[in-house]
């Protein structure tokens, strides 16, 4: 599932690039693994049977005993637009990602090059303890992707969908619609068949109606601290540290759903290897919602570091492009913060769609090694990034208790 590293440079911005010459990225990415998984693992015939998509006819349901398979969140909407008449049955995109299973397990060689690049020693951290938490985040890195591999699902009324097959890249990805009626923020649970082809926990699939109020929200430095100006913040805060909020969001993103009890989307430019981490944080802190991240990094680490910091302002325009053809009348909140290019990707999107945005909230980071030596926070940056956006639409803040009364005036909206 890897994406081009040439595709990922050549969107890379002339920001992106300098935050990454002054924190010396690229120094950092050349010293950590590269390919730490093989396709040479992948059977033969999985591995070219695959490249025929849906349409292949080797393909294998799920096997508990050998494959595993991650059921990713959804969205369920109510297809709107011009040519479309009366109110239409909820559909919503199925996303699954298949693995072998238990073939990222021997993650010693690893781990050891992951701490001697954080500086364990150097910060008195107790070894054995810290490396023991690397090998459990690095597993998801190296895992051996299963392509040629789909799973059967089973609804709340006992209809069971299959999902797949996975392609080259190990995912399947299908719009499945007529599901019955259901209410705006209703949620349901989809199981895998059996529940054990997937140890990390059923789907949730989140309904939102055409009409209503959807946040955006990215995760890194805006509601969990990070530090991605940092490659070795990156590095620590990913494979070391206990997942933290920022202090005040958890209690803002409340403030929220009692204001305007919105759909939310955490749109994130770490890669999908995360999914199994952010997701119990962000259930543990904040609203339950559908979780995007990048497709950047399968079996590769070095890519790691680049996924969270190239290209990401296209990145990020072009999945809210495919939020938009799901909720296009919806009215939309876009949280972020100032380390990457949330100020940009937001300020396309409401120039892109005129009228669908109608509030920004940028978290301008101060408190991040690093920031003092690029731009991020000049003020010229954001007048940039928000050319042809009215003042009351974009805001900064460095406390989320800013942002109360800001909140409490979007309801009139």
């Amino acid at each position: 599932m890897a994406a081009n590293p040439l595709h990922q440079s050549f969107l890379e911005t002339e920001d992106e690039r300098e935050t990454r010459r002054a924190e010396g990225f690229s120094d950092v990415e050349e010293q950590l693994p590269k390919h730490i998984g093989s396709r040479f693992n992948i059977p033969f015939v999985d591995n070219i049977s695959s490249l025929f998509g849906k349409k292949n006819v080797l393909a294998q349901e799920v096997d508990p005993e050998n494959d595993i398979v991650w059921l990713l969140d959804n969205t369920a909407y109510r297809p709107v637009g011009e040519h479309v008449s009366g109110t239409q049955p909820w559909e919503a995109e199925f996303v699954a990602a298949y693995f072998t299973k238990d073939s990222g397990k021997d993650v010693s060689v690893w781990v050891a090059e992951i701490a001697d690049r954080i500086g364990l020693e150097e910060k008195g951290d107790d070894r054995a303890k810290v490396e023991a938490t690397i090998a459990e985040r690095l597993i998801p890195f190296v895992n051996t992707i299963q392509p040629a591999r789909f799973v059967n699902v089973k609804f709340h009324d006992g209809e069971v969908q299959k999902l797949g097959p996975g392609g080259h890249n190990a995912i399947s990805s299908e719009i499945i619609g007529t599901m019955g009626e259901h209410k705006d923020g209703e949620t349901l649970e989809i199981t895998a068949v059996p529940p054990k082809a997937a140890p990390h926990g059923s789907m949730l699939m989140h309904f939102a109606e055409p009409h209503g109020w959807t946040v955006i929200s990215d995760i890194d430095d805006s509601i969990k601290i990070t530090m991605t100006a940092s490659p070795i913040g990156i590095l620590r805060s990913t494979f070391v540290s206990t997942p933290a909020p920022i202090k005040g969001m958890p209690e803002l993103y409340k403030h929220l759903v009692q204001t305007l009890s919105p759909s939310w989307f955490y749109l994130s430019a770490s890669p999908y290897n995360l999914y199994t981490f952010l997701r119990p944080f962000l259930h543990q802190y904040y609203p339950k919602g559908t979780v995007i991240l990048r497709d950047a990094s399968w079996m590769d680490l070095g890519g790691f570091l680049e996924s969270l910091t190239q290209g990401t302002e296209a990145y990020k325009s072009s999945r809210m492009d495919k939020i938009h053809t799901w909720l296009p009348q919806r009215k939309i909140l876009c949280v972020g913060d100032s380390t990457q290019s949330d100020p940009e990707a937001y300020g396309d999107i409401y120039r892109k769609y005129p009228g669908w945005v109608k509030a920004i909230f940028i978290r301008k980071v101060v408190d991040v090694s690093g920031m003092d030596k690029t731009n991020k926070n000049d003020p010229a940056r954001f007048e940039k990034a928000f050319r042809d956006v009215p003042k009351g639409v974009w805001r900064l803040f460095e406390d989320p208790n800013e942002l109360y009364t800001a909140v409490d005036a979007l309801k009139g909206i």
